[in-house]
């Protein structure tokens, strides 16, 4: 089977694009690992698919495979580039769309600067609905890991988030910690890990461990939880700029009932063709 691809990025966090709108695709994990293997395939951190729509409430379907081969619920980065994608390949004309993912619809709107925000929806602060083994929602939780005590927040932004807040997002241990909570047993469905710098109320410095991908130079869900898990701790206002190795995404998140809204670029590498 031989399928057209779109290779893209939002500040360096990479997807392989695929139209399943106008061809057929069923991928295979094996097939999905290729695929981004930066040896033997295309290279990236997910493989997005563009699908018709489930229903007549959204405008497509919207999938997304991590690197490992598995699917999950969620990515902010992919679905600016899913924006893109579907309107640079004439899918798709107007400013507003919305998307159907295994976490819910999405609401994609592309902005006169031409970056695009994404509407999040309403973070989830349930242990279960994370999922986190804890007795009750709470700004902060201790937890055991790799012989320390670390504290960190927990949040589902439709996947689940851990943030730990560090002194230095530079020398935060982010191999050695970030694998060892992404399979800690008190998060059955592993999870991605934040390492925030506080720079000030409207700023921050992050790098994220991304469940079944490893550290990424950016994750467009891990900003939006840092910034969540921070203003839930009093440490953020209501719009901040969070500066991850691949460049810079801005985050509102206005309180509890509000959705969160994350803004940032996307940017269209190359075309391709390949045979799986």
């Amino acid at each position: 089977m031989e399928i057209a691809f779109t290779k893209m990025h939002g500040l360096g966090n990479d997807f392989v694009v695929i139209d399943a709108v106008n061809q057929a695709v069923a991928l295979t994990p094996e097939q999905v690992r290729f695929l981004a293997d930066r040896h033997f395939g295309v290279g990236c951190d997910q493989v997005l698919l563009v699908e018709p729509p489930p229903g007549p409430e959204v405008d497509f379907g919207y999938r997304i495979f991590n690197a490992d081969g598995g699917e999950v619920e969620q990515c902010g980065n992919g679905a600016r580039c899913f924006a893109r994608f579907v309107i640079d390949h004439g899918l798709w004309q107007g400013e507003r769309l919305r998307v159907q993912t295994a976490a819910g619809p999405l609401t994609l709107v592309v902005e006169p600067d031409g970056r695009i925000t994404v509407d999040m929806g309403r973070p989830r602060f349930e242990p279960a609905a994370i999922p986190f083994e804890a007795p009750a929602p709470a700004p902060a939780y201790t937890l055991e890991v790799d012989g320390e005590t670390v504290e960190l927040g927990a949040v589902s932004l439709g996947n689940p988030h851990a943030v730990l807040v560090v002194a230095d997002v530079d020398r935060a241990p982010v191999a050695r910690l970030g694998p060892a909570i992404e399979h800690h047993p008190r998060f059955p469905a592993r999870v991605n890990v934040g390492f925030m710098e506080v720079v000030d109320a409207a700023r921050i410095r992050l790098r994220v461990w991304e469940r079944g991908a490893g550290e990424t130079l950016a994750c467009g869900s891990g900003a939006c939880a840092a910034v969540v898990v921070g203003r839930q701790q009093g440490r953020l206002g209501d719009k901040v700029a969070v500066d991850l190795p691949g460049g810079r995404l801005e985050v509102r998140w206005a309180g509890i009932d509000a959705p969160v809204l994350l803004t940032g670029p996307a940017t269209r590498v190359f075309e391709g063709r390949i045979e799986l």
